[in-house]
């Protein structure tokens, strides 16, 4: 915050009609309705692109590494016009049905975008052409043009080109009797300047086969006996799809005159709207959407840095695009396609591998039932393995003793160990419903194909709730013993994907809690037929309760403060976007209780506003691993609470998901995660950014004379040091 904040006239807060995260806060008196206290959440997702950017950037990552973070960044560049930018365009000239806490229009959050939109692209492809690229090479991994290529290496490309690329390609030419072809989304294109016979200039446009070929095409050594690729070798040729295309043109054309070639690629509107009070069934709208998705309104069109503005403005008028949305391309188009590379089997260009660790209470254990049955377990991946989880599913399949087994699966991998499992334990005779959700963005075929193949197994599949998505993580597995019914219940921050565990820094719990266990049973009975339950035992279950459930434990904080001085919350979570939520943190920190927030990606508050939120403060951490656990941590004058869930602070999440939040009972657990793991992100000082109070972050600095923390490499080095607690309260009990 740059100086003192000024009352005016009103006692209301200023702020100026520029985007969001540049405006200023000018006033001392406010109302905590004012937009000025608030920012604006697609600018704060450009935000986060930008430090996932600087991560490609940072020279500490191993080369492959920052290519990967490089193409993470433009792979949400994608998804941020198919879902954000087209769902503004969308709003453009229609009623405000409701404005966002910040106050800015549909055309100012368009406008502010764009604004921040060209100084990202031009550092995107400083970073591509003046870091990664000649990192690379001194690396020993090359992208050619096939101009550089050797007149032997020309000649094997070209043989491969007519034999195995040339017959699937189709030229399609656009001029007054030939219509302008469809362009599918997020394919590369090649326009194509055709001249025959002196006579005006035609245009052709080729799509390359990218689904049917890799983008980036191994460049053929041609030395007897060797073909180059992703082999053990140390040096590394490789040749873009469309370079090749181009090169070789003459075969798709003969006897034209070939002029300019230039790659373009537009985005499509993939946001698909779903009329379920229309479909008589879920799955086939849900097929039906998915095509829409492919016939998207444009939203973006990409070009190559070098075509004309006269060859840009055919293509855009084609699209029905205005020239703001039309951006030229400082590097190759669609690198994301480079996450190709990480194939490449140069470990000394990775991370530093590790083994994960297995939870002491059951490692080597035969008996796994009798292992949770003594105690909580506490996961915290990729630090601890889900095998373990796997493992239970799979002796569950098998134990006779085992009566059913329920699940939601969200995000489902392709070759997916969780599903064999399930269809496993049906084939043994036990009863197993999974909740697959069909409208999980991005993964819906995946989803549908799943759930498919579990029917054909003879599992319940419910597509989910109407109206709702399912994104809690839940697992239930009922098991009759000799004392009678017990209920082995996993609750996680992430989905049940064997793949992203790996990548996705998420925490689960496995626990026999009569509460919990009856809870559950409750939520999947609601979720498979109907139920109006709003209170649980131990939950907090949204769309329900859980906004309100999380207020009343603010307001909890800020009584205890007013009476004893000692309120503290710790927040570590994705997204924080709700108002109400903002609003109670706000008056939290105006009642003097400390607020420590770890929001990976955007925040719509504004910390560090003087006699409103001068006692928050806001990190970010962007490393190796995706943060993705949600922990809200609640001191409550010495006995603290945590809960652990799937919930951002989003209205998505709390108005139309079902979502859980659950509560850490064990005091060893639950010290475990305030102490050790919530302590250890909120001390990063090498990885961690911190919002100030104009919408800039800056990189935490470790204090003089202190060791710079890295949170995730600490937890590596310590993996395992949270199941600790649990050990010594066990030595000492036996």
């Amino acid at each position: 915050m740059r100086g003192d904040l000024q009352p005016d006239r009103e006692g209301w807060l200023d702020l100026s009609p520029a985007d969001s995260l540049e405006r200023e806060v000018v006033d001392r008196a406010f109302s905590l309705d004012d937009p000025g206290l608030f920012f604006n959440r697609e600018l704060g997702w450009l935000q986060f692109n930008e430090r996932v950017l600087e991560e490609a950037e940072d020279p500490a990552h191993p080369i492959l590494e920052r290519l990967k973070f490089f193409s993470i960044c433009g792979s949400n560049l994608d998804e941020f016009f198919m879902v954000r930018v087209s769902g503004l365009r969308r709003q453009l000239g229609r009623p405000v049905t409701k404005a966002p806490p910040d106050g800015m229009t549909p055309a100012e959050q368009l406008q502010a975008i764009g604004r921040r939109m060209k100084p990202l692209l031009e550092r995107y492809g400083r970073c591509w052409e003046g870091l990664l690229l000649p990192e690379l090479q001194r690396a020993g991994i090359r992208i050619l043009r096939f101009s550089e290529l050797s007149p032997e290496q020309q000649a094997s490309m070209r043989s491969s080109f007519e034999r195995e690329i040339f017959p699937v390609l189709t030229p399609l030419a656009f001029d007054i009797t030939h219509p302008f072809p469809f362009i599918s989304n997020l394919s590369v294109n090649l326009v194509v300047q055709i001249r025959h016979g002196g006579k005006e200039e035609t245009f052709a446009r080729i799509k390359i086969p990218k689904g049917l070929f890799k983008r980036l095409l191994p460049v053929p050594d041609v030395s007897p006996g060797e073909q180059a690729g992703v082999t053990d070798r140390l040096t590394y040729e490789f040749i873009l799809l469309e370079d090749l295309v181009a090169a070789n043109l003459d075969l798709l054309f003969p006897g034209m005159e070939i002029g300019e070639i230039h790659p373009f690629r537009i985005t499509r509107d993939a946001d698909i709207e779903i009329r379920e009070d229309e479909a008589h069934d879920l799955l086939s709208a849900i097929e039906e959407s998915m095509e829409m998705r492919r016939t998207g309104i444009p939203v973006r069109l990409e070009v190559d840095r070098t075509m004309p503005e006269r060859i840009c403005h055919i293509l855009a008028s084609k699209l029905n695009l205005p020239r703001e949305f039309v951006h030229h391309s400082p590097c190759p188009i669609g690198m994301a396609d480079l996450s190709e590379l990480l194939a490449i089997p140069r470990t000394e260009l990775k991370d530093r591998p590790f083994l994960p660790a297995i939870p002491p209470g059951i490692e080597g254990e035969t008996d796994i039932f009798s292992a949770i049955r003594k105690r909580d377990i506490l996961f915290y991946h990729p630090y601890d393995s889900f095998v373990p989880f796997i493992d239970l599913l799979n002796t569950a399949a098998h134990d006779p003793q085992v009566l059913g087994i329920k699940i939601t699966l969200y995000r489902i991998d392709s070759d997916s160990p969780i599903v064999k499992a399930l269809m496993d334990a049906r084939e043994q005779g036990k009863q197993v419903t999974a909740v697959v959700e069909l409208k999980a963005r991005f993964d819906e075929q995946r989803n549908i194909t799943w759930a498919r193949a579990l029917e054909r197994a003879g599992v319940h599949v419910v597509y989910g709730v109407k109206g709702l998505k399912v994104h809690a993580k839940a697992c239930l597995v009922v098991r009759k013993e000799d004392g009678g019914i017990v209920r082995y219940v996993h609750l996680s921050t992430g989905n049940y994907n064997a793949v992203t565990t790996r990548i996705y820094a998420d925490i689960g719990l496995l626990t026999t809690d009569p509460e919990i266990g009856a809870d559950i049973t409750d939520l999947f009975n609601a979720l498979t037929g109907y139920s109006g339950k709003e209170k649980y035992r131990s939950l907090l279950v949204a769309p329900r309760t859980l906004r309100r459930e999380i207020i009343d434990r603010i307001d909890r904080e800020i009584e205890r403060h007013g009476a004893h001085g000692d309120g503290y919350l710790a927040f570590k979570l994705n997204a924080l976007e709700d108002r109400e939520c903002i609003e109670a943190l706000y008056r939290a920190s105006m009642a003097g209780v400390t607020v420590d927030l770890n929001v990976r990606g955007f925040s719509c508050l504004r910390p560090g506003v003087s006699g409103v939120s001068d006692r928050i403060r806001v990190t970010s951490v962007v490393d190796r691993f995706l943060e993705h656990a949600r922990i809200y941590s609640f001191r409550n004058g010495g006995d603290p609470e945590v809960l652990l869930g799937s919930a951002d602070l989003r209205p998505r999440n709390l108005d139309r998901r079902v979502e859980i939040l659950f509560p850490v009972k064990d005091p060893e657990i639950r010290d475990a995660i305030v102490s050790t793991i919530l302590r250890v992100h909120l001390a990063d000082t090498v990885k961690a950014r911190e919002l100030h109070s104009d919408g800039t972050y800056t990189r935490v600095e470790p204090s003089p004379g202190t060791t710079p923390l890295r949170s995730q490499e600490w937890l590596i080095e310590h993996r395992g040091i949270w199941h600790r607690r649990q050990d010594e309260k066990s030595s000492r009990d036996s």
